[in-house]
């Protein structure tokens, strides 16, 4: 199985940069209104500790009006939150961006279906920065 085949994952290709994508994909979570509340570079700190990785790096984001209802609805689901999304370059140098997805995580914690749109966000987000 490929690292990009994982059950319940989502990975898709990206024709820019990681650095382009990573850009892209925060400025469309600001301009959603959303927060960003970290961004960790994997590959830096990787050289940080002496070793090496092709670049790596996870925006981590979400919407507290958005979040406390699904938690509410399940607060094991505050395991997944907020959102997060792996911009990631490939053996080949490719570029990937890989995100949990949200129906698999609707399914797996039971959230009610008036509140899967608080999650299904997340793809149209990854599809706009692509």
């Amino acid at each position: 199985m490929s690292q990009k085949d994982l059950p319940g994952l989502v990975t898709k290709p990206s024709s820019r940069s990681v650095k382009a994508t990573l850009d892209r994909l925060e400025s469309i979570v600001a301009e959603r209104g959303l927060t960003v509340f970290a961004r960790f570079d994997h590959s830096d700190a990787a050289a940080a500790a002496g070793l090496r990785m092709p670049a790596s790096h996870v925006l981590v984001f979400g919407s507290p009006r958005a979040g406390t209802p699904l938690m509410l609805a399940n607060p094991l689901i505050a395991l997944e939150l907020p959102l997060r999304v792996l911009v990631w370059s490939g053996a080949a140098g490719d570029v990937f961006v890989t995100y949990a997805d949200p129906a698999n995580l609707a399914a797996r914690y039971g959230i009610p279906p008036e509140l899967v749109a608080n999650i299904t966000g997340l793809e149209a987000i990854v599809a706009a920065a692509l």
